[in-house]
């Protein structure tokens, strides 16, 4: 039983849900009607790294401001100086930024028409913008430099269309009207290796590659572009390198000397120098880019944007985010226009990556499509995959085709992956999970299924080389001991020896996604019954003695039972319970070799990991209503960060215990409190619109515990939402009865699902799949609805079987 304490103040934040302004009742938004509640600048300063520039749904051209401040999505609103505008992007990483490469610079003149006297390094060319001027829309980007050069961006898929208007009188010194515009040989992480650059002196076309390093992976990737212009004729073009230009030669070769290490790597490009432009004062420039060769850059380009039409390039992305977002339909009901703001903002920020690379992988032959920018799965399998097999099925389908294709060529499902290189894993093989998350909810029959089985059980059972990139390690005490020992002994591979614990539950997690597959028909029920055995090796982690105390000791939580260290011999180490969360060292659980037992996560959080068998987990710990106190005091205490993915199942956690109604009210605590229309409307990076993700299932009242065909239902923060499956054409609607806005009417008394009563508090993918109509009835106090022990979502201790 828990025990009050000066730190414990229990409460439901919810409540700040209620200082919104309700408005009248709205119509049902669709189509282009949602793209007014879209804004991209969310999350674009506070270590939110979103990107805000234009592109298209899990597009590769991402075209934005580049700044020199926090600079991980490319722009940030931060105030910080313009570098460069450039084509590739990510969004939502965490420490490093990457892609950025190539970015293009414009002057209006040089001074004293001089082209020598441009400023050419990146350093010395960044310009303060002009407060205000930013718009970011879908499809769209654009902001005015303190020089009035304007510039605005729009896409297709490999191409990126820029308008840069001219003031008719520069800033610079005894000049005229002449433009310049510049390609530099860089990318955001200055991890340029070496290059090579050429201009044409006739058409001014800059084309060239270079050799960079991921941003959070090993090896290294090639990039081509193609740059045309048009709008002017050209004046004289060259190539510059350090901080000096010529005219002569139009080509250029850098390579790395392997003397100057330092992240400044050696200023290099090419530049085209234009008279006065024909048309207000405008010049378009058209980038292709490719992994493949420049001469596919140039080609993607010519054929995506033929006549430089931006008008024309950025309707078409404006229609390319209509028909992705038009799959729901919300009828908002009386809630303010933020909370919808809020809603469609995190859909969009979920549908940038993964990016759709088909075509261009250099790595291997295939017809299967093929999909980069996973940031990472670790992230992505809680939220952005499932949201995905919601709204975008056909998308999701091409996804998982894509990482069973990465298995085939390269004999495992990757975790993190980035610029056609393997990035690293941050706890189990979570691939696994999303692979199941879709045989289980019967996602499609045209997935190679057996090949997908033949991957997971390629990670259950062989450790790779190096499993810091792939795969799992130390499975020869995973096998034999049941658990990830502190400072084990695994002379079989090489990673990290670090995160124990949280390595631990996650491949119990893993392996009981695998005896899903397995039961479901793709293995023997002898894989079921091993790996359903396997997935409750967390229990081996719980240490039942172990207590809590917070602030050096002198504040008792009055919990006990917690996830602890566990040596080859069996003895028990010991890691604060609280370590790593925002009371103590928060930050000292990253991925590094000095990492800890726990990663981006305290053994408090960790505790609360077992989604395969949620029953086992509250018996554990002492039962629904210790269990249910002892979440409130994880949530209310400050010992979880919101922003970080693995707090987002917690945050739905109460209908395991019977109390779906504090999960209802639970969400309403973060949102909007913390996940809010504001630059820094987000609590962490996005990764990759894991954020987003999160806010808009939580909002839809459907959230999910992935790897199961199981959706935690609360009521949606609208009077209604309907989803339309595009594989199937049915529509599944949420509709919310006696819903005054949230105001106080957040807990379901009753439901209907097409018109006959439902007591359970989850739902299956079927609904989905098949369409339906579940209403639910509010009122402002919980209710007995979905608190029956027959109402439970199902658990490996109770429900599944071999």
């Amino acid at each position: 039983m828990a025990r009050s304490s000066t730190r414990y103040k229990p409460r439901l934040a919810f409540l700040t849900f209620l200082s919104l302004t309700f408005l009248s009742f709205g119509s049902a938004q669709s189509g282009s009607d949602i793209l007014q509640y879209i804004d991209p600048l969310i999350g674009t300063v506070n270590g939110g790294h979103v990107f805000p520039g234009a592109t298209l749904p899990f597009g590769m051209a991402k075209a934005v401001a580049d700044v020199n401040g926090e600079d991980q999505g490319g722009y940030a609103s931060d105030g910080s100086d313009i570098t460069g505008f450039s084509h590739m992007h990510d969004s939502g990483t965490g420490g490093s930024p990457s892609l950025g490469n190539f970015p293009l610079f414009p002057y209006a003149a040089c001074p004293n028409d001089d082209v020598d006297q441009c400023k050419f390094p990146i350093a010395d060319r960044a310009s303060p913008r002009i407060n205000g001027t930013v718009q970011a829309h879908p499809g769209y980007f654009a902001i005015t430099l303190n020089s009035s050069v304007q510039a605005e961006m729009t896409v297709s898929n490999h191409t990126a269309l820029y308008r840069f208007t001219f003031p008719e009188t520069p800033d610079a010194e005894n000049a005229t009207l002449s433009p310049l515009i510049l390609a530099d040989l860089i990318d955001l992480p200055r991890s340029r290796m070496n290059g090579a650059i050429s201009v044409d002196p006739t058409t001014g076309r800059i084309a060239g590659n270079g050799t960079f390093s991921p941003s959070f992976g090993i090896g290294s990737y090639e990039l081509h572009f193609c740059a045309d212009f048009s709008g002017a004729a050209i004046r004289d073009t060259g190539v510059f390198i350090n901080n000096r230009e010529g005219t002569e030669p139009k080509d250029l070769t850098v390579v790395a000397d392997g003397i100057d290490t330092s992240p400044e790597i050696l200023p290099a490009g090419a530049w085209t120098r234009f008279h006065a432009p024909k048309q207000n004062n405008q010049i378009l420039a058209r980038v292709g880019v490719s992994f493949i060769s420049v001469a596919q850059a140039c080609t993607n380009a010519e054929t995506e944007i033929p006549t430089f039409d931006f008008n024309a390039t950025h309707a078409s992305a404006v229609q390319a985010w209509t028909n992705h977002l038009n799959t729901i339909n919300v009828t908002p009901g009386p809630v303010n226009s933020s909370l919808q703001t809020i809603f469609w903002s995190g859909i969009y920020r979920a549908s940038i990556s993964p990016q759709d690379y088909t075509g261009e992988n250099p790595l291997w032959n295939s017809t299967e499509p093929y999909y980069d920018s996973y940031y990472c799965i670790w992230d992505s399998f809680r939220s952005i995959h499932p949201l995905l097999t919601l709204i975008d099925p056909v998308s999701q389908i091409r996804m998982l085709r894509s990482l069973i294709d990465i298995y085939r060529h390269e004999g495992k499902l990757p975790d993190c992956r980035m610029s056609l290189c393997k990035g690293f894993t941050q706890g189990g093989s979570n691939a696994d999970i999303v692979l199941a998350d879709a045989f289980v909810k019967n996602l499609s029959t045209t997935i190679d299924w057996p090949t997908a089985y033949e991957a997971v059980l390629s990670d259950a059972e062989l450790e790779p080389k190096n499993w810091a990139v792939e795969g799992r390690g130390g499975l020869h005490s995973w096998k034999t001991l049941g658990y990830i020992p502190t400072d084990d002994f695994d002379p079989y591979g090489v990673g990290p020896f670090t995160r124990s614990i949280s390595r631990t539950v996650e491949y119990a997690y893993d392996d009981f996604c695998i005896a899903l597959m397995a039961r479901g028909g793709l293995g023997p029920l002898s894989d079921a019954a091993k790996y359903f055995a396997r997935a409750s090796n967390w229990r081996n982690m719980f240490r039942a003695d172990q207590n809590s105390t917070l602030d050096n000791g002198t504040v008792e939580t009055g919990f006990a039972g917690f996830l602890q260290p566990r040596f080859l011999n069996q003895t028990w180490g010991f890691q604060d319970p609280a370590f790593c969360s925002p009371l103590l060292n928060f930050t000292s659980c990253y991925l590094n070799p000095d990492g800890h037992e726990t990663y981006e996560g305290s053994a408090w959080l960790y505790s609360f990991f077992a989604p395969g068998d949620m029953a086992a987990l509250i018996a554990t710990l002492g039962g629904p209503e210790t269990f249910v106190q002892r979440l409130d005091y994880l949530h209310d205490s400050g010992l979880l960060y919101i922003g970080d993915e693995q707090a987002f199942l917690p945050v739905f956690l109460y209908h395991y215990a019977g109390r779906p109604g504090l999960s209802a009210a639970r969400a309403r605590s973060y949102i909007p409190a913390l996940f809010n229309t504001t630059t820094v409307g987000i609590p962490g990076n996005d990764d990759s619109g894991a954020m987003g993700s999160f806010v808009a299932l939580a909002m839809m009242g459907l959230f999910p515990n992935p790897g199961q065909d199981v959706y935690l239902i609360t009521p949606p923060f609208f009077e209604e939402v309907r989803i339309r499956n595009a594989v199937t054409g049915r529509t599944a609607t949420v509709r919310n009865e006696g819903f005054d806005g949230g105001r106080s009417n957040v807990f379901v008394q009753s439901a209907t699902l097409d018109g006959r009563p439902y007591t359970r508090n989850w739902i299956g993918h079927a609904f989905f799949r098949d369409g339906g109509v579940l209403v639910l009835t509010l009122g402002r106090e919980e209710g007995m609805w979905g608190t029956g022990e027959e109402d439970l979502p199902p658990s490996l201790s109770t429900d599944y079987h071999t």
